[in-house]
């Protein structure tokens, strides 16, 4: 393989990875924004207070890595409603939505 060749290569391997990352990232926002809507239902928000909590779920993730923080948040939130709601289930739509947001960016990608 020529050097040309092989550079080509790497750039389009770079380039695939960096798509990859980004749609990622756009997915766990979207899956964030999913749950905060779910969650708002669950307290019985909606319209504009339902887009409120899911910014402030957003918001959330942004404390620490990994999502205990989104879990914790609407966990006492729920708690603090009389609403609660097992971990093991806020977990289990988490992930529910994560898949959903994938699909969701997915489909918005264009193809090229």
């Amino acid at each position: 393989m020529s050097t040309d060749a092989f550079a080509d290569r790497q750039k389009g391997f770079e380039a695939k990875y960096k798509l990859d990352q980004e749609q990622e990232f756009r997915a766990q926002s979207r899956r964030n924004r999913l749950f905060g809507l779910w969650v708002a239902g669950k307290l019985g928000k909606q319209g504009t207070d339902a887009e409120a909590y899911a910014r402030e779920v957003i918001a959330s993730d942004m404390q620490k890595p990994g999502h205990d923080d989104v879990i914790g948040k609407v966990s006492a939130d729920l708690d603090k409603a009389g609403r609660s709601i097992a971990k093991a289930d806020l977990e289990a739509e988490y992930v529910r939505l994560l898949a959903e947001a994938r699909g969701q960016v997915a489909a918005e990608t264009p193809k090229g």
